[in-house]
């Protein structure tokens, strides 16, 4: 009897199981860590949408300076190109010059005669005859895959196997080769001489056209395009020219002079 009227009076001081105070007080804390989750959220939502806003105010000011920044490039370029032009002509009058100055002095014949001879190996002076012309591009592009590109190094290899094949003279795009030019990569594209080359690469050599070319493919330059071509989809064409004019390298100039008595 005393053991009923205890559990009675407990369950009147107590009219419910303890189990839903403890369910209660986690539903509590997880209400708690939905309403942080849910403001943490909303923060991100308005960040993103405040860089939208700025990107999207930003967008002209952007657009405005990549144009000005290309205007100047090609401006720059364009100067280049005169200032190139004016130092081949300077040199051709240098040349005619000194050749005005050797008078009657064998010994200045003698080496105005071995300056002549060597010009045109060095690329200091224009020069002109048969030889080949190679166009080279990048593959061409399919679906959304990235074509396979033509990088410095492989003008570089395909340069130096005109040199091994027997080339007088060498000229990539207009811009004649020596051994003071640079072939590099700046981004996305490749410059000789730090210009930016333009797709297609029309490599154009000078030599004994009966040779040159198939000496060219059986040189390393040579077998490099050839797989290039064939496994990667690059453009390689190899023609024979009767007659080709390459430019003198307007890189080249006097940098040193001593004169001796």
């Amino acid at each position: 009897m005393d053991a009923s009227m205890d559990l009675l009076n407990q369950i009147a001081r107590n009219p419910y199981d303890p189990d839903y105070a403890v369910v209660a007080a986690r539903g509590d804390a997880r209400s708690g860590r939905r309403w942080v989750v849910g403001l943490v959220a909303a923060l991100a939502g308005a960040m993103f949408a405040v860089g939208a806003v700025q990107t999207t105010r930003q967008a002209p000011v952007l657009a405005g300076q990549r144009g000005e920044l290309i205007s100047r490039i090609s401006i720059a370029q364009s100067e280049q190109d005169q200032l190139r032009q004016r130092a081949a002509g300077l040199v051709e009058e240098i040349s005619v010059q000194r050749t005005a100055v050797s008078g009657e002095d064998e010994e200045v014949r003698s080496q105005q005669r071995s300056i002549q001879e060597l010009e045109p190996g060095v690329g200091a002076v224009a020069v002109r005859g048969p030889g080949l012309v190679i166009v080279v591009d990048d593959a061409p592009s399919s679906g959304n895959s990235q074509p396979d590109r033509v990088y410095d190094v492989d003008l570089q290899i395909l340069a130096n196997g005109l040199w091994q094949a027997g080339a007088e003279a060498v000229a990539i795009n207009g811009h004649r080769l020596s051994a003071l030019t640079a072939i590099r990569g700046a981004g996305e594209a490749v410059t000789v001489d730090y210009r930016s080359l333009t797709r297609p690469y029309r490599v154009e050599a000078i030599g004994d056209a009966r040779t040159l070319q198939a000496r060219f493919v059986e040189s390393s330059g040579g077998s490099w395009w050839n797989e290039l071509a064939q496994n990667q989809g690059l453009r390689y064409d190899v023609e024979v020219a009767n007659e080709l004019t390459l430019p003198a390298d307007a890189g080249l100039g006097l940098r040193h002079a001593e004169r001796t008595n």
